[in-house]
């Protein structure tokens, strides 16, 4: 499982221009089963995405192709973790 933290780089107004066409890129790879869950940081200085085991690689080809990072208005980290303890009801995190 990937952990992906979005650090913005430029003001808010560059960001909300961009922001329909990074709602699309999310929900492409939402379809594509890649994601499984997203959300602005608080207070909003970036974003989160929580991906599916695979390749680190394709996902950063997939990362790089953002309108934010794309469009030099934010930056992608990638944490790469194996979830080993999940609350109870979330145990299919660990099949992820």
């Amino acid at each position: 499982m990937f952990v992906i933290t979005l650090t913005y780089l430029r003001p808010l107004d560059e960001l909300d221009a961009l922001m329909a066409r990074h709602v699309a890129w999310l929900k492409e790879h939402y379809q594509s089963g890649l994601f499984i869950a997203s959300g602005r940081q608080v207070p909003r200085q970036g974003g989160v995405i929580l991906a599916r085991s695979g390749s680190r690689a394709a996902l950063e080809a997939i990362l790089a192709q953002d309108p934010f990072v794309k469009g030099g208005c934010a930056r992608a980290d990638v944490v790469e973790f194996t979830p080993s303890m999940t609350a109870p009801g979330a145990e299919i995190f660990k099949e992820l």
